[in-house]
């Protein structure tokens, strides 16, 4: 008999992103303030029919090997001998190619919900064990909340849940690719002024000083990504002519993100995004909230 799961794979956000240095081996070394938002993919799961497969609702998404979603199911049905048929339908809602680790958090829910369809009794450890196979933002993922991320992204300390605000988060027309962002990237070359303040962010979230994280947003990527692409600047000027108490590139961009204490500035912010230069300056904008994993409560909803 058939069995159906539905998952919700939450979205990140970089509020601090530091690359520290490039690695001998050519990875980087970064330290991240990770943040689940309230958007969301929906996830459905079902068990029966023969082979695996995976069917989104966007045709620029791959459905089958060149997406993480199906690396993710064929790792653990490979690993366990899962013969069963697997059928996984994902409705994307977070922007693609944006910073946000659409992809990774896709692969975390079908981690998860192979673990759960199929019985395998692993724990969440465990499943991050597996997820950082398959990619450096995947045990994230798998953990949410709010996280500092150390090594190349794979060592994870979870932190106290963030003050609550609004988020407004705003995807231009473009995508970047992650890779080409951090090839271009001098982190060696970095002077002391340019890196973050991690440690003070950290200090801040577990004061529950909202106002002390905004002082500190900041994102080393930025400095590759908008001056290639003009459009996050003048996104990041619209929020904060309409309020924003703190404005930052996600990850490797295009994603901006603006954060706001004043429920209607950000709705308002978001209605500016969505009209301006013509409604062509954002591909999507949602107002949205924290994601916190203590409560699984986050303020807000996600309007597009």
């Amino acid at each position: 008999m058939a069995e159906r799961l539905e998952l919700k794979a939450y979205g990140k956000i970089n509020l601090g992103l530091d690359v520290v240095r490039k690695r001998e081996d050519g990875y980087h070394e970064v330290r991240m303030i990770m943040q689940t938002v309230g958007v969301h993919d929906t996830i459905r799961m079902e068990t029966g029919g023969q082979g695996l497969s995976v069917e989104t609702n966007l045709p620029y998404v791959p459905n089958g090997e060149g997406n993480l979603a199906f690396r993710a199911a064929k790792l653990l049905m490979d690993e366990f001998g899962i013969r069963d048929g697997l059928k996984i339908q994902i409705r994307k809602v977070i922007p693609v190619a944006a910073g946000m680790a659409g992809g990774s958090t896709d692969a975390a829910a079908v981690l998860i919900g192979v673990n759960r369809l199929f019985g395998l009794g692993l724990t969440k450890r465990e499943l991050m064990e597996r997820g950082v196979k398959l990619g450096a933002d995947v045990p994230y993922c798998i953990m949410r909340g709010t996280a500092l991320s150390e090594g190349i992204g794979e060592i994870l300390t979870p932190l106290p849940p963030m003050p609550q605000c609004s988020v407004v988060l705003a995807k231009p027309q473009i995508g970047v690719s992650t890779k080409a962002v951090y090839g271009k990237l001098r982190a060696n070359e970095l002077r002391p002024e340019e890196h973050p303040d991690i440690d003070g962010m950290v200090s801040a979230i577990k004061k529950g000083d909202l106002d002390g994280v905004i002082a500190r947003l900041g994102n080393v990527l930025e400095s590759v990504t908008a001056p290639e692409h003009p459009e996050i600047g003048r996104i990041e000027d619209i929020m904060r002519r309409n309020g924003a108490d703190g404005v930052l590139m996600s990850g490797s961009g295009p994603t901006v993100f603006g954060l706001f204490k004043d429920r209607t500035a950000a709705e308002q912010a978001a209605g500016a995004l969505k009209q301006a230069e013509g409604g062509k300056l954002s591909k999507q904008v949602y107002v949205t909230g924290f994601f916190n994993r203590r409560n699984g409560k986050q303020k807000g909803s996600d309007k597009g």
